[in-house]
């Protein structure tokens, strides 16, 4: 295994039916707010990433909701500060988005050594939140792909 981080991740909007999105606030970067997010391990599918990464951060078991590649891919240059993690030479990161919708709001188990705190909230006022371009696009998105009226 190469002790280096793949520059392929997920990214997974948590939300239930009424719209409401889990947000995580990082751990080593306080006020920065986001989905769950991950890079893939070795050679594991995508799905099984957007699996494992969602056990690891909230406790959810994706096995008791639906969770959805919603096909989209978005490249972003990784934040200098997290450059160390890849290989020397790697700048740029490939995301793959995925939703899961959860039925109602489940309780959170956060790991502690990423994340600090955890909140549900509308919609709207989570993409407002969130630090990251694509997060904010991707839960901008939702009503659209859930074919609801914004």
């Amino acid at each position: 295994m190469s002790e280096y981080k793949q520059p392929v991740s997920v990214l997974v909007v948590i939300y239930t039916p009424a719209l409401d999105v889990l947000l995580l606030e990082r751990a080593a970067h306080p006020g920065f707010w986001q989905s769950v997010t991950g890079s893939r391990e070795g050679d594991e599918a995508l799905i099984d990433t957007a699996r494992r990464e969602v056990g690891e951060e909230t406790g959810i078991n994706t096995d008791l909701h639906q969770l959805t590649d919603w096909q989209q891919t978005n490249i972003f240059e990784i934040f200098p500060q997290w450059r160390h993690r890849y290989a020397p030479g790697v700048t740029e990161n490939t995301e793959h988005v995925f939703g899961l919708l959860v039925a109602g709001k489940p309780d959170i188990t956060i790991a502690p050594n990423e994340h600090r705190a955890w909140t549900w909230m509308p919609w709207q006022a989570a993409a407002e939140r969130c630090f990251s371009w694509t997060n904010r696009d991707a839960i901008q998105a939702l009503p659209t792909r859930l074919n609801l009226k914004p």
